[in-house]
């Protein structure tokens, strides 16, 4: 399956020929996605490791090989190998408050982790997930943001776009400054997202 998420992030749902999951991973790993002739290159693992049917790789259109990736369709061949990568490290994690921050298409490296511990609910603490984008275009995986996530009683999802926008109700403001709005105070930070955005999150987190 192939899902559009923004006008460059592209979600893809792959299997192996026999329809199965490839390999098993832990959350923050990453794979090798390849087409012959075209290239290689390494993308976070966006779906959780409890998920036994399949793998998901969201995706920025950014360069020759997602640009090949991107003009692909259900169906076709791409090439994978992994695991690759350390992960997070979940027993660091167990019993403490995690707070997610994201930014743009730096939530897909963090999504597995998110799922992982939604999924094990009674072995962390306070869950919270500030996300920002540029616009409501850009944000990604709203489903999870405005619905899986949103309507749970034991997780709190904050977001965030860059300016205000005709038809976004919501907060407007970048992400380290709505970091210091919310002060969660979290015992864990998980941060993916632009240099920039991780730059001054650090300083936020430091203030906290």
């Amino acid at each position: 399956d192939i899902r559009i998420v923004t006008p460059d992030v592209r979600t893809f749902r792959v299997v192996t020929p026999d329809g199965k999951k490839a390999f098993d991973h832990m959350p923050g790993q990453c794979a090798m996605l390849s087409i012959p002739g075209v290239g290689e290159a390494m993308f976070s693992i966006t779906s959780s490791p409890t998920n036994r049917e399949y793998m998901e790789f969201s995706i920025k259109k950014c360069g020759c090989l997602t640009d090949w990736l991107h003009a692909m369709e259900v169906g076709q061949e791409v090439g994978i190998r992994g695991p690759y990568g350390n992960g997070f490290p979940i027993e660091q994690l167990k019993g403490r408050d995690i707070t997610f921050i994201a930014g743009g298409i730096g939530l897909a490296p963090v999504r597995s982790l998110i799922l992982y511990c939604l999924e094990h609910r009674a072995e962390f603490g306070k869950i919270n997930i500030i996300y920002g984008g540029r616009s409501k275009e850009d944000l990604c995986f709203k489903k999870d943001l405005f619905e899986n996530w949103a309507n749970l009683e034991d997780a709190n999802v904050y977001v965030t776009i860059d300016r205000p926008q005709e038809g976004w109700d919501g907060h407007v403001g970048m992400v380290p400054d709505y970091l210091r709005e919310i002060s969660p105070n979290p015992e864990i930070a998980v941060v993916c997202g632009p240099p920039i955005m991780i730059k001054f999150t650090l300083i936020a987190l430091r203030e906290l």
